[in-house]
């Protein structure tokens, strides 16, 4: 089977194509290598895979990388929370304008196969959360005054008593909180339009929650906390922890991410819709600080301070997942931290190659 891997360079990008290479599938790769995360190639590419350095967003060269393609690993994206608004026309641009690009190819092309969309647990916003009295409540915007005052927890929207958080199913309530979250949304709607239309179309909207493992870029604004964590400690400094460290995530080994991504292209079953892709096992943010910390490495400082725009809980359900993809995670918490504490990230190969474009 062919597949087209887009941002089949980037961190999740290449263990897809390893995996897929391992299955013996053809992988051809479009990437971009974005200055924002790739200082220049990186270590570790695969090299009986096919890679066409070039942008998403350029129509000719992706009506070209997508003809013969049996199905489609969308991972190019700019991820993470930036550095302030001012990134909002940069993230829209490569997430949703990429991504419609890339379906009109395919629709030129009359692509009637299976999509694997890399989307994400921040359509969520917060989790999900009980009240007591209540029941299951969507709490609103957390209030500046209570964070101020260590009032970390969101209370219930009607009564401001407190909240229990639960694990999350694909259809909880969606409420994307910054630019980058709704730019996930969009890619999900635009692919869903794109299935609606084009009959024996699937769609897997695989929504990753924290991943972690080997490969993972460096401590830039778009790197996860996981690594932004491991490199203070490489550095011999304490990892700054944001709120009281009990915000609670779920982390999955990005080898883990990537199977999944191979079940949703290649598996037995065509999946389609959302799918939480996380371990099912919630653990808080000070536990991952702290699985991550060297022997002799300083403690996790606590430091009280926030940002508006995280989320406190958000850990999800893994069964729709296990149900239909057969997909469970078996890298364990434990494990995963250790073997990345110590695992290398992000290297560069050499100078960023050439891009090719429209013309070339």
């Amino acid at each position: 089977m062919r597949v087209v891997v887009t941002g089949g360079a980037g961190f999740i990008g290449s263990h897809v194509v390893t995996e897929l290479l391992v299955l013996d599938h053809d992988v051809v790769v479009l990437d971009d290598l974005d200055p924002a995360a790739h200082d220049g190639l990186p270590t570790g590419l695969a090299d009986d895979a096919e890679y066409v350095w070039g942008d998403v967003r350029d129509p000719d060269l992706v009506a070209r990388v997508v003809a013969g393609a049996d199905a489609v690993c969308h991972q190019a994206a700019k991820v993470g929370l930036g550095v302030d608004f001012a990134d909002v026309v940069d993230y829209v641009s490569r997430n949703d304008l990429g991504t419609a690009v890339l379906l009109r190819a395919l629709h030129d092309r009359r692509f009637a196969g299976r999509i694997a969309l890399a989307s994400s647990m921040v359509v969520y916003g917060e989790g999900r959360y009980r009240c007591a009295t209540h029941g299951v409540v969507r709490p609103g915007p957390r209030r500046v005054a209570d964070l101020g005052s260590g009032r970390f927890e969101p209370p219930c929207p009607v009564c401001d008593g407190p909240l229990a958080p639960e694990p999350v199913p694909e259809d909880h309530g969606l409420d994307p909180r910054n630019v980058y979250a709704t730019t996930k949304l969009a890619q999900e709607g635009l692919c869903g339009a794109y299935a609606r239309e084009h009959p024996g179309t699937t769609v897997a909207a695989l929504r990753y929650h924290n991943v972690y493992g080997p490969g993972m870029p460096r401590d830039t604004p778009y790197a996860g906390v996981a690594s932004i964590f491991r490199s203070a400690y490489a550095a011999g400094t304490a990892p700054k922890v944001f709120e009281d460290g009990g915000q609670t995530r779920d982390f999955v080994h990005v080898r883990d991410v990537a199977h999944a991504n191979v079940l949703a292209l290649a598996g037995e079953r065509a999946v389609h819709g959302p799918l939480n892709v996380c371990s099912g096992t919630p653990r808080t943010i000070l536990q991952m600080a702290e699985a991550l910390r060297p022997d002799d490495g300083p403690a996790p400082e606590v430091v009280g301070s926030y940002r508006l725009g995280d989320i406190r809980h958000v850990f999800a359900s893994p069964d729709r997942a296990a149900e239909l993809l057969g997909f469970r995670a078996a890298v364990g918490f434990a494990e995963g931290m250790a073997e990345f504490a110590d695992a290398p990230l992000r290297t560069t190969a050499g100078p960023r190659p050439p891009t090719r474009n429209s013309g070339d």
